[in-house]
């Protein structure tokens, strides 16, 4: 009796449990915006009104936006890697390196 009783009463938390748990998702769910889905697939919300078309037109128009910034920033990188891999910029380099490397024996020895 008391095995029934304790078998009923665990089915009823998972089960309450699992109803829980579908509830917070599909309210997750819509708080962000995704769309929601009956049992056979068809869409439920948000449904295609025109907030949802100028949502998209918005999106749209940022997502090209950010395109061309990126096209002109993979531009901009591309000068950059021109410059350092040209040999003059590698020269000057050496040069100061060389130069650091005189000033810090200088200092070793006490003269600079």
């Amino acid at each position: 009796m008391l095995q029934e009783l304790i078998t009923t009463e665990l089915l009823t938390i998972v089960g309450l449990g699992a109803v829980a748990g579908w509830v917070f998702t599909t309210w997750i769910r819509v708080k962000h915006g995704y769309p929601l889905e009956g049992a056979w697939g068809q869409s439920l919300k948000p449904t295609t009104d025109n907030q949802a078309k100028q949502r998209v037109a918005l999106l749209t128009q940022e997502n090209a936006e950010l395109r061309a910034e990126l096209g002109s920033v993979k531009d901009r990188l591309a000068n950059v890697e021109r410059i350092v891999t040209d040999s003059g910029y590698h020269l000057t380099s050496e040069i100061d390196a060389l130069r650091d490397k005189a000033l810090e024996h200088r200092k070793d020895e006490g003269s600079a």
